[in-house]
């Protein structure tokens, strides 16, 4: 089981000292860990439409030049997996409201990160969470 996974963190956050609705206290010293697997997948959500309003990332190039930063990944390789694999375009607009952009985006994230998918309907879960607690 991946780290990500085990730490229902699908996204690998790294641990910082803000508190994340559904996070707790783990084990991990570098990365957070979630209740739940749909609070993981919410904070990406959140984390990701943050990009987008403090930072005006509105493209998945910059979205995940931003959540996957080249001084510690292949970044250009993320975006291109996630773009082959969620059908959205690398340097198209998109918006991190738009349900039936994100779901895809989120899931092929969720590849990257940890070799695995997890079930759709904590994605599902994820969404509906995001979208409770938005703020």
């Amino acid at each position: 089981m991946t780290r990500g996974i085990r730490n229902n963190n699908p996204g690998n956050i790294r641990l910082t000292e803000d508190r994340w609705r559904g996070e707790i206290d783990g084990n991990d010293l570098t990365f957070k860990t979630f209740e739940t697997m749909a609070w993981g997948i919410r904070a990406m959500f959140h984390l990701l439409n943050n990009y987008r309003i403090l930072y005006g990332c509105d493209t998945l190039e910059e979205l995940v030049g931003r959540w996957a930063p080249s001084v510690e990944n292949d970044t250009q390789g993320y975006v291109a997996f996630v773009s082959e694999r969620s059908g959205v375009s690398s340097n198209g607009k998109i918006s991190t409201t738009d349900r039936n952009v994100m779901i895809p985006v989120v899931c092929a994230m969720i590849r990257m990160e940890n070799g695995v998918d997890v079930p759709m309907e904590d994605i599902e879960e994820g969404w509906r969470l995001f979208w409770k607690y938005k703020k």
